[in-house]
C-alpha cells in the first residue's frame, strides 16, 4: 500500500507541476509514479513473468525521464520505451502463445490506423522511429489480449489487456498532440492514461500463477 500512496502522490504533485508550469518540478516528481510501481511490483510472486515486466517497468522510468529532460530527447525517449514494450511482450509470450487471430487484427487494425494518420501527417525523419515503435506496440498489445480466454488466471490476462489497451490510446495521443493537432488537455490525457496502463500491467503480474 506504501507504494502505490508513493506513486499517487508523485502522480498528483506531477499534474500540479503540469498546470503551473513548473518545469523542474515535473522532470523531479514524474518518474516517482513507475518508479513506486516498480517497488510494488517486487511483492509479487516470483516468476519469468514479473521479471520482464519488472525491465519494462525500468526502461519506462528511462523514457519518462528522457522525456521530461530539457531538449528534444523524443527519439531517445521512443527507443527507451520501444525496449519496454519488446519487455512486456515477452512477459505476455512467458505463458501464452497461441497465435490468436482476431486480437492480432485488432491490433493491426489499430496500428494501421493511427500510423496512416501520423504519416498523412508528415513525419520527416522520424518516420522509420515511428514505423518501429508501431510495430512494437501493436505486437505488444496483441499478445495481451491473446492471454484473454485461455489458461492465464482471468485477472491477470484482464489487467494486463486492459493496460496494454490504455498505453496505445497514451501513445496514439501523443502522436495526434504532437504531428497532427495539438490540443491544451493533451498532457494530461496522456499521463493519466499512461499511469493508468503501467499500473494494470504491473497489477497483471500479482494474479500469475506459479508455474512448474
Amino acid at each position: 500500500m506504501g507504494w502505490l500512496i508513493l506513486a499517487l502522490m508523485g502522480a498528483v504533485t506531477f499534474l500540479y507541476g503540469v498546470s503551473t508550469h513548473a518545469a523542474l518540478l515535473c522532470l523531479l516528481v514524474k518518474p516517482l509514479p513507475v518508479l513506486a510501481l516498480l517497488g510494488w511490483l517486487h511483492d509479487a510472486p516470483p516468476s519469468d513473468y514479473r521479471r520482464w515486466i519488472s525491465l519494462g517497468l525500468i526502461f519506462s522510468l528511462l523514457g519518462d525521464v528522457l522525456l521530461a529532460w530539457p531538449g528534444d530527447l523524443f527519439v531517445f525517449g521512443l527507443g527507451a520505451f520501444l525496449v519496454a514494450h519488446l519487455a512486456y511482450l515477452k512477459a505476455y509470450l512467458s505463458d501464452c502463445k497461441r497465435l490468436a487471430i482476431l486480437p492480432l487484427v485488432l491490433a493491426l487494425g489499430v496500428g494501421a490506423v493511427l500510423l496512416g494518420i501520423l504519416i498523412s501527417s508528415g513525419l520527416g525523419p522520424l518516420l522509420v522511429p515511428v514505423i518501429v515503435y508501431g510495430t512494437a506496440i501493436s505486437a505488444m498489445l496483441w499478445r495481451a489480449l491473446a492471454r484473454l480466454g485461455t489458461d492465464v488466471p482471468k485477472r491477470s490476462a484482464l489487467l494486463a489487456a486492459g493496460g496494454a489497451l490504455a498505453f496505445v490510446f497514451s501513445d496514439s495521443v501523443i502522436g495526434i498532440d504532437r504531428f497532427v493537432s495539438p490540443f491544451r488537455a493533451a498532457p494530461y490525457v496522456i499521463i493519466l492514461s499512461y499511469w493508468l496502463g503501467q499500473w494494470g500491467i504491473a497489477a497483471s503480474a500479482f494474479s500469475q500463477t506459479k508455474r512448474i
